[in-house]
């Protein structure tokens, strides 16, 4: 499972993060074998469902108050009992595919994770306060 479903399944138990798009298949190369003519089946995405809000279920959770979680990944992490370490946080950017130029770690670095995630809480059906968008 990967970290941001974790994180999707502490809000919305029983909810799935949508797959992330699968990589187009290369073209046949001009010396390979024809392919078989039959496609493998592949499912479609679950449907988008209404998850409901997320800053009421988040500050109802133990703790929430003495955390910061609304602009700080780390604490949204702790939050949601989930491994807050710099390496955690680092795979997650890993699952967004980081591409910027901050110091994993950074203040800049950890804003933009933050953000990512909720961003994608919001794309999984999750409704959030317009500051947090």
């Amino acid at each position: 499972m990967s970290i941001f479903s974790s994180i999707l399944s502490k809000i919305f138990p029983g909810a799935q993060a949508a797959p992330a798009p699968a990589p187009a298949p290369a073209a046949p190369s001009a010396t390979a074998a024809p392919a078989p003519a039959a496609a493998p089946a592949v499912s479609a995405p679950p449907p988008s469902i209404p998850l409901g809000e997320v800053a009421p279920i988040l500050d109802a959770k133990p703790g929430a108050a003495q955390l910061n979680w609304r602009t700080s990944i780390v604490d949204l992490l702790k939050l949601l009992g989930l491994d807050s370490s710099l390496a955690a946080r680092k795979e997650l950017a890993n699952e967004f595919i980081y591409t910027g130029s901050a110091e994993p770690g950074s203040a800049e670095w950890n804003i933009w994770l933050h953000k990512q995630v909720m961003t994608r809480i919001a794309a999984n059906g999750g409704t959030l306060p317009p500051e947090m968008r």
